[in-house]
């Protein structure tokens, strides 16, 4: 039933409001309750001085998930791995904190002021960068920066699809056209000419487009489905829920409970762990968000497919219903 101008003038009233104060709700809340919980740190050394350092560390009220290590060699290729953000090597002339500000400056400065606030008193704390963020970008900013227009492009892919009336393969084939040609474009912005990613370049780029379509494919997905409102779905999901929660800026364990799981489910999220990893870690720990993105992609595409055979055969059985009264008349 079609609205009437006045019942329409209520939905704008009501709904833009409702629309805003969402989104300062999806990025306002984690950013003013950005705090470590259960942050994965190492500690490398023999007791006793090791035992009280993590004892420290684990008073504060479940902020630190403390991983022990037999030597430095093994704390670094955990960080290497991605299994923890940093270590402290416990030796006899005092403790050495190892960060990786590639993984999060945030969290590397937190673990400065973490590990300086649990050292004996007076005492400097030597820091070394194992995976050090790129000269280029030394903040991490770029990386942080990429992820909004990251999903305005999903988004707007799913978008241009449903309002062309592109259906079925060929949507599909849009979708993945949009997807490939933005990660060879961001990536040569981003990696070649600002210098901000530094690993394997078609990496970056499949990483780029996996993302892209993870989050296009599903916009258009729905909207095939249940119709233009879809879009608007799609938008609130991966723009004003994705983006804040995806943890990019800082890390998803600085994020309340439970925004930086679902965040991690997310493509938005998703597609940044897995970006960080292929550009400084040699893709390690890139598994898991790899599998929530071809997961989003595969069910986008599915949806796409399905909703373009469901309208192909309702405008089919259009014509036909229009024509039987005369036929039978």
């Amino acid at each position: 039933m079609p609205l009437t101008p006045n019942r329409r003038l209520v939905v704008v009233v009501l709904l833009v409001p409702l629309v805003v104060t969402l989104a300062l709700w999806a990025f306002a809340w984690p950013a003013a309750r950005t705090a470590p919980r259960d942050l994965p740190v190492g500690i490398a050394g023999t007791a006793p001085a090791a035992d009280r350092l993590q004892q420290r560390l684990e008073e504060r009220d479940g902020a630190f998930d403390v991983h022990r290590y037999d030597s430095e060699a093994a704390a670094r290729a955990a960080i290497e791995d991605r299994t923890v953000y940093g270590a402290v090597v416990v030796t006899a002339e005092g403790p050495e904190l190892l960060t990786a500000s590639a993984g999060g400056t945030v969290v590397a400065q937190l673990l400065r002021e973490a590990v300086t606030a649990a050292a004996p008193a007076g005492s400097e704390v030597p820091v070394t960068d194992v995976v050090a963020a790129p000269a280029a970008d030394p903040r991490g900013a770029v990386l942080g920066a990429s992820i909004m227009p990251l999903a305005i492009a999903g988004v707007a892919a799913g978008a241009a699809v449903t309002m062309l009336r592109l259906r079925g393969a060929r949507a599909g084939a849009a979708l993945l056209g949009v997807a490939v040609a933005v990660g060879l474009l961001a990536t040569a912005v981003t990696d070649s000419w600002l210098g901000a990613l530094t690993g394997d370049w078609w990496s970056e780029a499949g990483t780029i487009a996996l993302a892209v379509l993870a989050i296009g494919a599903p916009v258009a997905g729905l909207a095939a489905l249940i119709g233009t409102p879809g879009i608007g779905l799609g938008s609130l999901l991966m723009v004003l829920l994705g983006n804040p929660f995806s943890g990019v800026t800082s890390a998803p364990e600085l994020l309340p409970r439970p925004v930086g799981l679902i965040g991690q489910l997310l493509p938005p999220g998703a597609g940044g762990s897995m970006l960080r990893s292929v550009a400084f870690f040699d893709g390690a720990a890139a598994a898991a968000p790899a599998l929530a993105l071809g997961a989003w992609a595969a069910l986008g595409l599915a949806a796409v497919l399905v909703g373009g055979r469901r309208r192909t055969a309702a405008d089919t059985a259009a014509p036909a219903a229009v024509r039987e009264p005369a036929l039978t008349g």
